[in-house]
């Protein structure tokens, strides 16, 4: 009964206690839903559904190159490198809550002892000894809890590098799809240009026609002329455009672009983003990478406080050793050639000048800062997604607006065009038309983009890619393995 009421005791050292300050969530420092108003959309609130990139962007080309870029993007690989390290590291703070365990043998040969007058007084023969000893190098009881509050920072250490490399998968994802759409943007202006250069050609034709048959002055052909130029000065702005869209494409792939997987215009593209419904409750914002890695971070300085506060407290450090030792190494193992010893240390500052208590007061500084940082986290995605679903909300209603516009100024050129060629109206008339036609289909792709843009901005800040949460096995699980 002894016996086993000294294991209990001692199992219950070996458990320790821990020092830390109870774990309390702060909570959200953000409204519980989102704005509602003219510029918002008036949805009702549910929770988030469950999608993945490939539910928002649908088109078959830019799955293909988000799929690459998971594989070679340069950035993922330095968050993959720095979970492994993080994960190596707890699991190396985790060690010191078990004993050390070494182990050491040795042989010894020596020759027969001679006494002080010269003989000979063991034998002249040699002598052979073995020994062999395994035990606890180094173990301390953990019993006021600070090795265990270390390790438990450590892993909270770890998940938080684990968020971040989440945080960046998603930027990375919403990166793509932006240069994809900027791309196909860009390719529809150029689009506009060639067709602007080709009627600027048309007009300078007949103005030179109409000046060698003195109908039309010489300003006539110089205006032609500079809208003329000034188309090919934008061919040549959107070549270089295009080019380095697909350099920025290529750079966050980390490999080269397969340009068959490059959209030809906005109009083509843009429709293949998919709507994410934007009235979800604001509370969806703790699932976003960048928080979940603030909250652990959080987490991590809890835990150091305990630690800090622990080692205000004695160390006390378990040796042990059974040995093995014999003359000869057929009696190695026999009866008698066994022996044990153990012992135990403690250690405690008797003076450090404050030291440790200003460690505990640095740690608990450290938690407010992480109390701050995590809440300004929930505050800053908060304003990220309220400026995106403002968006939202007027985005539509100026994208009507903007092609009503594009469609009036197409039929003014159209019968401005026709005028002019029938002797009704200037030529500054059709030139005044054929610049506002220019303008207003730039601006409509412009617009087409930031409703599209919008959609990609939306998957991005409200962070809800279940492919994020579905892995086989999370942090946690992965954490809890040797």
């Amino acid at each position: 009964m002894t016996i086993r009421a000294g294991a209990a005791l001692l199992a219950l050292a070996l458990a320790g206690c821990s020092m830390e300050p109870k774990y309390l969530q702060p909570a959200a420092p953000v409204p519980p839903s989102w704005p509602v108003g003219d510029a918002y959309l008036a949805n009702s609130e549910a929770t988030l559904p469950a999608v993945t990139y490939r539910d928002i962007f649908r088109d078959a080309r830019l799955q293909a190159l988000i799929a690459r870029a998971l594989i070679e993007n340069r950035d993922l690989r330095v968050a993959a490198a720095n979970i492994r390290a993080a994960r190596e590291q707890y699991r190396i703070q985790r060690a010191d809550r078990l004993p050390e365990i070494g182990t050491s043998a040795g042989a010894t040969v020596s020759s027969g002892q001679r006494s002080s007058t010269g003989t000979n007084s063991g034998g002249t023969g040699a002598r052979t000894s073995f020994s062999a000893d395994v035990g606890i190098t180094g173990f301390e009881l953990d019993l006021f809890g600070r090795v265990a509050s270390l390790t438990r920072a450590e892993q909270n250490r770890y998940f938080a590098t684990e968020a971040g490399a989440r945080a960046t998968w998603l930027t990375l994802v919403g990166d793509i799809a932006d240069a994809w759409l900027r791309y196909a943007a860009d390719a529809s202006l150029l689009q506009i240009a060639q067709d602007t250069a080709g009627n600027a050609e048309n007009s300078v034709r007949l103005t030179r026609a109409r000046l060698q048959g003195g109908v039309a002055p010489r300003t006539d052909l110089r205006q032609a002329e500079q809208v003329l130029e000034g188309a090919r000065a934008d061919l040549a702005e959107q070549r270089t455009a295009l080019a380095q869209d697909i350099n920025a494409l290529q750079l966050l792939i980390g490999a080269p672009v397969d340009l068959t997987l490059l959209p030809v215009s906005l109009d083509e593209a843009a429709p293949t983003i998919a709507e994410l419904p934007a009235g979800v409750d604001s509370s969806v914002l703790l699932r976003r990478p960048d928080v979940v890695q603030a909250e652990y971070s959080l987490r991590a300085a809890n835990a150091g406080i305990g630690a800090a506060r622990a080692a205000l407290f004695p160390r006390i450090s378990l040796t042990g050793l059974l040995g093995l030792a014999s003359n000869a190494l057929t009696g190695l193992f026999s009866g008698g050639g066994f022996n044990w010893s153990g012992g135990a240390d403690a250690s405690y500052s008797i003076f450090n000048a404050g030291a440790g208590r200003a460690n505990v007061r640095l740690t608990e500084a450290q938690r407010e800062a992480a109390i701050a940082t995590y809440e300004r986290a929930i505050q800053s995605a908060f304003r990220e997604v309220a400026d995106a679903l403002a968006r939202r909300g007027t985005i539509t209603e100026q994208l009507r607006a903007t092609q009503a516009q594009t469609d009036a100024a197409a039929d003014t050129f159209r019968l401005a065009e026709a005028r002019y060629r029938g002797g009704i109206d200037t030529f500054l008339s059709s030139l005044d038309s054929q610049r506002s036609l220019y303008s207003a289909r730039r601006t409509l792709v412009n617009t087409r983009l930031v409703q599209a843009s919008n959609l990609v901005t939306l998957y991005r800040t409200l962070g809800g890619d279940s492919l994020l949460r579905a892995t086989p096995q999370g942090p946690e699980a992965a954490a809890t393995q040797p």
